[in-house]
């Protein structure tokens, strides 16, 4: 990469990080040209230059966060972290975008069919191949009850995600946020049961 090339991918960069600060609190409708240019300090030339369009750079932008998301998770589960904290990992993951991204805008992005198909095969392809990996190693380590299927954990997991939000939202409502997932995990895990009852048979 020449001289001329790094200073075009450092001004790309500028302008993508510029975009995703301000969908921390703009919807990506209300966002124009003339702001993003205003904000990074760049001509609304370059942008359209180096993008095309409004759209084509929010999209950019988007794919990238879900990219490095993917890629963190595996960094994190290929860690010296504990079954627990991968499972936290998991359950709040999606508390890194409720930070990224307003409510709307995260919604906004997954109604363009182009977009949310994108999503959808990165998670197919990288992320779900990743929970099974860990799940079965936890199964080989005897961490996780060979009990439950694979598949019916996966199933509980995504229906906790789909409640993360609300999850987080209690805990910062909490004095002790900490304990509060704490507890959280530990029902994950434990349930509310104080042992696993004996079978009768």
């Amino acid at each position: 990469m020449n001289g001329f090339e790094r200073r075009t991918e450092l001004i790309k960069e500028k302008i993508k990080k510029t975009v995703l600060s301000m969908l921390k609190t703009w919807e990506p409708k209300k966002i124009r040209i003339a702001d993003i240019a205003a904000e990074a300090g760049v001509s609304q030339v370059t942008i359209y230059n180096y993008f095309g369009s409004k759209e084509a750079l929010l999209s950019e932008v988007f794919k990238q966060f879900i990219n490095k998301s993917i890629m963190d998770f595996e960094a994190f589960i290929q860690g010296d972290h504990s079954l627990k904290e991968i499972i936290q990992y998991i359950v709040f993951a999606d508390k890194e975008a409720y930070r990224a991204f307003t409510p709307q805008a995260f919604s906004q992005f997954l109604k363009d069919e182009e977009t949310h198909q994108y999503v959808e095969e990165l998670y197919r392809t990288k992320g779900m191949p990743l929970v099974v990996q860990f799940i079965e190693e936890g199964k080989r380590k005897g961490e996780i009850s060979a009990k439950v299927s694979t598949p019916t954990i996966i199933a509980y997991i995504n229906m906790l995600k789909a409640q993360s939000h609300m999850f987080l939202d209690l805990a910062q409502q909490s004095e002790q946020v900490d304990d509060f997932l704490d507890e959280f995990i530990h029902l994950f895990f434990y349930g509310i049961c104080s042992s696993e009852p004996e079978s009768d048979s």
